[in-house]
């Protein structure tokens, strides 16, 4: 038997790459993200060396944007989405709304299609996930105003992406200027959101039901990696299902099954027996986004480059820190929310990524997206340190009105504070209950 393969010669490049440049770039102080793109750019067929495997790259990043969008779905929030709705809808909606006519007119001054230039503009408009979460949980300010309202932006960037995933196959022919036939598009469209609301169908009636029923029995078994499996299976066996049976993407039906998988009492659970697997092919999805970039767009392209930065940069965060001001938010927490947004990653590569593979976005097109998002990646934690700077001096001359807010009230008294409502925290939480009030048991059972 051979003792190398295309596969685990993919898979040992891609890792040990991924690794070293990984812990260069944290050593830098820089994302780990910006050290995984640059081991693809060092794998990929533009620069000397080792070249992977062109064909079993993007089928290993299909299983990573399947697992990126399942750990989506699986930390999806309602209650953290309308906690900050005031704000963080109209905001996002209006920065994204910015950002993708900024992208749609640099792509017509480049002679794109009107169809490029929407695609180029909405992968400008994404924030990544991993960043944006790594920066705040940082400075300990997920749990803050600000850092809800920065996350309540992101959950409804996450659901723009969704929708666009579903509507860009359906939208191909318009938008490539092959079908301009209304009649066509609205059929296109009509078929496409049946054939999505049948599968959410599918996924509420039956999906609810069964798998949380699937997922106690497996845990009641006390098996550790059957949990891990049986968590796996559900994802990758969703994901593999919505696109067989429904034709819907890999993405959209992985994160409806994290989605679901969210309302279970096992969620925490699930979420923290997969991430290791998450993570790692997390990271050879980012490696062979870099496989396709081509270095040499920096420099036969360097306007270009620098317009896309400035709009990502530039253009996303002033947009934020308007709407923002408009809804009279400090302006400390204005910068941090501009700051946050400052970046493109793994939501744009997904969009470019499928532009691409439906003709509707130029090659160049994708590399300046990933050129961005390299250099917006690199630049985002000194806009995070000017930023602590700026805190730091204002509180200094503003000692009194300068004030974090605090995870716990200050005012609270005589209260338990409950992390955990699975079996056991319920079981806990009803022990509380009775002993504050020991009828609420009986009343429990009769209403």
């Amino acid at each position: 038997m051979p003792h190398a393969t295309s596969l685990i010669t993919m898979l040992v490049a891609g890792f040990v790459l991924a690794f070293v440049f990984g812990a260069l770039a944290q050593r830098l102080r820089l994302s780990p993200l910006v050290g995984y793109l640059v081991a693809g750019i060092i794998a990929g067929p533009f620069t000397p060396g080792f070249v992977g495997d062109m064909e079993l790259a993007p089928q290993l990043a299909e299983i990573g944007v399947i697992l990126l969008m399942f750990g989506v779905g699986l930390h999806f929030s309602w209650r953290d989405l309308m906690s900050v709705k005031a704000i963080a809808l109209p905001g996002a909606v209006v920065q994204i709304t910015v950002a993708t006519l900024l992208g749609w007119g640099l792509a017509r001054w480049l002679g794109w299609s009107n169809g490029a230039g929407v695609v180029f503009g909405l992968s400008l408009s994404v924030a990544s996930t991993v960043v944006l979460l790594r920066a705040l949980e940082d400075r300990r300010l997920v749990e803050t105003q600000r850092g809800r309202i920065a996350v309540g932006w992101l959950i409804v960037e996450d659901l723009a992406t969704v929708l666009a995933l579903v509507m860009l196959p359906a939208l191909a022919g318009l938008l490539n200027g092959e079908a301009t036939d209304a009649g066509s598009v609205g059929s296109a469209l009509l078929t496409t959101f049946l054939k999505v609301g049948a599968f959410m169908a599918v996924m509420l009636l039956v999906g609810r039901r069964v798998i949380p029923w699937i997922l106690e029995r497996v845990a009641g078994s006390g098996s550790r990696e059957l949990f891990t499996l049986c968590v796996l299976a559900i994802a990758l066996g969703v994901a593999y299902g919505s696109a067989v049976l429904f034709g819907v993407s890999f993405a959209l039906g992985a994160f409806f099954a994290g989605m679901l998988l969210s309302e279970s009492e096992f969620s925490h659970q699930a979420a923290s027996e997969t991430l290791p697997l998450r993570d790692a092919f997390a990271v050879l999805f980012f490696v062979s986004v870099g496989m396709l970039f081509d270095p040499m767009i920096l420099i036969e392209h360097p306007f270009e480059v620098l317009a896309t930065f400035i709009i990502i940069v530039v253009g996303k965060s002033a947009a934020a820190y308007a709407i923002m001001r408009a809804f009279k938010e400090p302006r400390g927490s204005a910068l941090l929310i501009s700051a946050s947004l400052a970046q493109i990653g793994e939501f744009s590569f997904i969009l470019a990524g499928l532009g691409l593979a439906l003709d509707i976005l130029p090659q160049e097109g994708q590399d300046l997206i990933l050129a961005g998002a390299l250099l917006s990646i690199i630049t985002n934690p000194f806009l995070f340190a000017w930023l602590d700077r700026r805190e730091k001096r204002v509180a200094e001359v503003e000692p009194v009105r300068y004030v974090v807010d605090p995870p716990i009230p200050a005012d609270l008294r005589d209260h338990v504070i409950l992390i955990g409502f699975g079996r056991v925290g319920s079981e806990l939480g009803a022990c509380c209950r009775r002993a504050v009030c020991p009828w609420w048991w009986w009343m429990a059972r009769t209403t």
